[in-house]
């Protein structure tokens, strides 16, 4: 069995890698012309090429579940063209006993997945926004376009890029109202550093320039540094600055968590929480129902009918998320039931599958 076992493991991690390569391949090579739109004087096709590279941990752990799936299609479609899996059945080994060993690299890719987007993916990606957007600069016009929104009592903030060490912001503008729409006042500063005092930790702000609104009056006037008092961490910015999809599954919870305490939708970063969450588990239902068409109407496929069949599986699963994701949010029902939907149908036809085939 060891033999059997090493067997259906190096054809999944070797077709698997092979996979992974091709899809990553493909998807940086789009980033890369997304990102060459995007280049002006100060951030060169050069420094396009460095941010696509470090958002490339990002995109492997979302595009490892579909190079699993590929992986145990190629690889097992592989060892049933080669009537591999024929002698094994033949030889009394059960259907449930290959599909045991084709699970074991499975838990492997699925344990690297986790650790690339909890602790890999997370803070190179905050590093590349972080460089794209001081490269593109920190003026208003300019870092509006990029960055986030919060909101904190009656002001609303937007950060254009947090440092890599999430003690600095570029570009912070900073619109306070009265609480009735009625807008205060207005600034922009060109940075800010967080000042860490255990007593009164706060944000020390740079080249500012703020105009208030009295009735009919405007007043303006420019600071060289400003005190700034708001309950924003280093650690919180740095999780609100890159897309929920791309943060840490712990620092979703927690975004959440202070969304939903400022009366804020905390929904989207809700369903990114569980998405990330049962990404194992949807690679695991992807991998099954590759290994059921194997062992099923694919035992006699071609190699490019299999990549046929897995890119239209893959293409499915992703259809059913995309639709399932904006509903759940549109209509508020729960985000645990939209992230988890396709996986259920998912292992749905697996097991259906897999009684076709015993």
């Amino acid at each position: 069995m060891n033999r059997l076992d090493s067997l259906l493991r190096n054809a999944m991690l070797l077709a698997t890698a092979g996979a992974t390569l091709v899809i990553l391949s493909l998807d940086m090579t789009f980033s890369l012309m997304d990102q060459m739109r995007d280049t002006n004087a100060g951030y060169t096709a050069l420094d396009a090429v460095v941010h696509v590279l470090w958002t490339t941990p990002a995109s492997l752990h979302e595009l490892l579940p579909f190079a699993a799936l590929g992986g145990a299609l190629i690889g097992l479609g592989m060892l049933a063209s080669g009537n591999e899996l024929v002698v094994m059945q033949s030889a009394g080994v059960s259907t449930g006993r290959i599909l045991f060993a084709v699970f074991k690299p499975t838990l492997g890719i699925m344990l690297f997945g986790l650790l690339i987007g909890e602790y890999v993916a997370p803070p190179l990606e905050r590093q590349a926004e972080s460089h794209r957007a001081e490269l593109r600069g920190a003026d208003p016009g300019t870092a509006l376009e990029q960055g986030a929104w919060y909101k904190s009592g009656d002001e609303f903030i937007h950060v254009g890029a947090i440092s890599p060490d999430g003690a600095s912001l570029i570009g912070v503008s900073r619109y306070r109202s009265d609480g009735g729409g009625e807008l205060l006042s207005a600034s922009f500063a060109a940075s800010a550093h967080y000042v860490a005092d255990p007593e009164a930790p706060h944000w020390r702000l740079r080249q500012v320039r703020e105009s208030r609104f009295t009735g009919e009056d405007i007043v303006s006037n420019s600071y060289p540094e400003q005190e700034w008092r708001v309950d924003l961490s280093p650690d919180l910015l740095g999780v609100l600055l890159i897309e929920p999809d791309q943060q840490p599954i712990s620092g979703l919870w927690r975004m959440a968590e202070f969304l939903e305490a400022e009366g804020l939708d905390s929904a989207p970063h809700f369903l990114a929480f569980w998405k990330k969450l049962l990404q194992p588990l949807a690679t695991l239902a992807l991998v099954l129902v590759a290994a059921c068409f194997v062992f099923g109407p694919l035992r006699e496929a071609t190699m490019g009918y299999r990549i046929f069949v897995a890119l239209s599986v893959g293409l499915g699963f992703t259809i059913v998320q995309r639709i399932l994701e904006p509903l759940s949010l549109l209509f508020g029902f729960s985000p645990l039931l939209a992230a988890a939907a396709p996986i259920l149908l998912l292992a749905l036809l697996g097991w259906l599958l897999l009684r076709r085939v015993n």
